[in-house]
């Protein structure tokens, strides 16, 4: 397995939409001795505050929601479509009804607290900064409630300064 090495986060050179939208994210962080992770396909890379920094959502269903809450800090890891297979069955599968990361035969590895997979292409470690649950009445095309919240389960909205990256 290549080795990391660590990069600014301004000399990432993958695309945000197909990295995001496509390869997918794991959203990962511990807790209580434990680590969880999900995969995501919504959120941004930009600047907040003067900060170089990761938009995330998760849903308050999920898992890993409580893991970021109570960790204040994440690992954003792209393992790539060699890992498709495993990234599908982690969205699948609640962390709370089993040990999905070692079913899925991904290696936890650690920087500075913070657990990460050895199988990523790319990590982006997160500081929380913000975190807002999205409300109805603050949607200005409200067609998404429809498509996207038919349940009325409304992700909430993490900012993460992104304090390191790691690449291969």
């Amino acid at each position: 397995m290549a080795a990391f090495r660590e990069i600014k986060p301004e000399e990432i050179g993958a695309n945000p939409f197909r990295l995001i939208g496509s390869d997918w994210l794991l959203i990962t962080a511990a807790n209580a001795g434990k680590v969880n992770t999900m995969t995501a396909s919504w959120g941004g890379f930009g600047v907040f505050w003067g900060k170089n920094a990761a938009a995330v959502v998760i849903r308050p269903t999920r898992y890993t929601k409580e893991f970021v809450d109570a960790a204040g800090r994440f690992s954003l890891c792209v393992p790539g479509d060699a890992y498709r297979k495993e990234l599908q069955y982690l969205g699948a599968v609640s962390g709370r009804d089993e040990d999905k990361i070692a079913k899925a035969n991904l290696t936890v590895l650690y920087e500075d607290g913070v657990p990460y997979f050895a199988e990523s292409g790319l990590v982006l470690f997160c500081r929380s900064l913000y975190a807002q649950e999205m409300k109805a009445d603050c949607f200005l095309d409200e067609s998404l409630i429809g498509r996207w919240y038919p349940k009325l389960d409304f992700h909430t909205l993490y900012v993460g300064e992104i304090e390191k990256v790691l690449t291969k």
